[in-house]
């Protein structure tokens, strides 16, 4: 009777700690962060997971310090919520940074309680969400604070190809505080609630005279269409955190599985007339390439990634038949498709990303090359234009292209070409490959011809149309073997899907490197 007696306060003590574990900083602090309109750590996890499936880990761990007054401000779990649950019925390990502690400042035993998690997400070979909402290092904990982000960087750049890793900007992220989401595959904002940057309004005041709020200078919107470091952005933590496991849903848990097949839905041999007519007969006229992608996917299902940044080339996820595969597709509606710097980063880092993964990259192609100028020369063009035919050549998942109207120059070559190891390379009619546009072709090649004849713009207008008549097809290089087959463009669903399930046991091997040297 004794026995049980004890035991039951035991279980009353145990049930009293996990309460007040519970509670992070208390109601207080818990009211003020709704007042501020976000969610509580533990209100974001509840989202994020399968209902039910959270296990937390390391929910009595405390700091250690004692300087400036923090012996008296411990908290059950300190400022981190860290556990596993499932998304979807899979496995997914999370860290929530609790603001309503210490303003979710990362301390020597918030820092040990991710790092855990981590390496236990690289054992278990399964995927680590991050839930951001920081001050930044704990300063009164000085260099321990400071050694904790080192430790989670290291852990992310291990990490980095062995299973996927997203971070959930929630709330303020700040001077190194960044690194640790840059070091990650995918960025997710929420507007005027999360924002990033290195140094912040009062250091750049201080220091350079600008002006800038928290917002403008490291808000979602300027980090989703201007420096391209958030992949997506939303409106509030419900629908950024659906989208968080939406994206899940097309990812394997770790780079020694299959992206997840579903069961399909949608005709495998669906065809779609709309698509016979969906590119204009001029060359320059531009047309909406999403409309080509959401026709021929399964049930029009296509997640965007990096939608505002760099608009002259989409990147995303979709299925086929059931099948995940990573989409890169030139935007003629935008800078008429051609590839800048910020394109060619853009769909390097998600053709390697799906490369690490597993994932089938299909590639839809419709530029007129490199952009021209000044500003993208010395920016780099070079340097960064290699970076995509880097990650195309070295790709070893099956790789699918569609040439649907033109693909000129460099640009050809770039775009999962046949000699850049392309296992299947389709045509539309309306293809064409060359080294650039009959008008600037032709103004080089005939530059005599048409300065003496008696009638140079009747002359140049006939050696235009000779030009595009014989040297202006797809047939010249499916003749080649550089194109597998011209095909109707109604039949591109059931011809990728086709494709795809051809290549499903496609094995083979990069010469033994410790890694390429990609031109960063």
């Amino acid at each position: 009777m004794v026995l049980r007696r004890k035991v039951e306060t035991k279980r009353e003590e145990l049930a009293r700690k996990r309460e007040t574990a519970l509670l992070g900083g208390g109601q207080r602090r818990i009211d003020a962060q709704h007042k501020r309109g976000k969610l509580t750590a533990r209100e974001r996890i509840d989202l994020l997971l399968d209902e039910g499936t959270f296990e937390e880990i390391d929910t009595f761990a405390l700091h250690r310090s004692v300087e400036f007054g923090l012996e008296k401000q411990k908290f059950l779990g300190d400022a981190a919520v860290t556990g596993h649950g499932k998304i979807h019925g899979r496995t997914a390990f999370v860290y929530a940074q609790d603001f309503t502690v210490l303003g979710g400042s990362l301390s020597e035993v918030s820092a040990q309680k991710i790092c855990k998690v981590m390496d236990l997400a690289l054992a278990a070979g399964a995927p680590v969400v991050g839930l951001i909402d920081s001050g930044g290092a704990r300063i009164q904990e000085g260099v321990d604070s400071l050694s904790g982000y080192s430790s989670i960087f290291h852990r992310n750049v291990w990490s980095s190809g062995v299973v996927p890793q997203i971070s959930v900007i929630l709330g303020p992220a700040a001077g190194g505080a960044t690194y640790s989401p840059a070091l990650t595959d995918f960025i997710f904002m929420v507007r005027g609630v999360g924002q990033m940057y290195i140094t912040g309004p009062d250091v750049i005041r201080a220091v350079t005279g600008e002006q800038v709020s928290h917002e403008v200078l490291g808000g979602a919107e300027p980090h989703s269409t201007l420096s391209g470091v958030s992949h997506f952005a939303f409106d509030s933590e419900q629908q950024c955190i659906e989208q968080v496991r939406r994206l899940l849903a097309f990812l394997p848990l770790n780079n020694m599985e299959d992206p997840p097949r579903q069961t399909p839905t949608d005709d495998p041999n669906r065809m779609d007339v709309e698509l016979a007519d969906i590119v204009p007969e001029s060359q320059n006229q531009p047309y909406n390439m999403v409309n080509v992608l959401t026709r021929v996917v399964d049930n029009g299902d296509f997640m965007q990634v990096h939608e505002q940044f760099a608009r002259n080339i989409i990147v995303g996820f979709a299925r086929f038949d059931g099948r995940v595969a990573g989409i890169v597709a030139q935007q003629p509606e935008y800078l008429a498709g051609v590839l800048d710097i910020n394109s060619a980063v853009k769909a390097a880092r998600f053709v390697r990303f799906c490369d690490s993964f597993n994932i089938p990259v299909v590639t839809f192609i419709d530029t007129a090359g490199f952009m021209p100028g000044i500003a993208q020369e010395h920016g780099g063009i070079i340097r960064n234009g290699a970076k995509l035919i880097f990650a195309y050549a070295e790709a070893t998942v099956p790789k699918i292209s569609i040439l649907t109207r033109k693909a000129y120059g460099g640009a050809y070559i770039v775009m999962s070409s046949k000699n850049l190891t392309s296992d299947i390379n389709f045509a539309w009619p309306t293809g064409v490959i060359a080294v650039m546009g009959a008008d600037g072709a032709v103004n080089i090649i005939h530059r005599g011809e048409i300065g003496n004849s008696d009638d140079p713009e009747g002359t140049r207008t006939r050696l235009i149309s000779e030009y595009e008549e014989q040297l202006m097809n797809p047939y010249i290089a499916a003749g080649r073997g550089m194109i597998d087959d011209v095909i109707d463009p109604v039949q591109t669903r059931p011809k990728i899907i086709r494709a795809l399930e051809m290549l499903e046991n496609k094995r083979e091997a990069l010469p033994p490197k410790k890694h390429g040297s990609v031109p960063l």
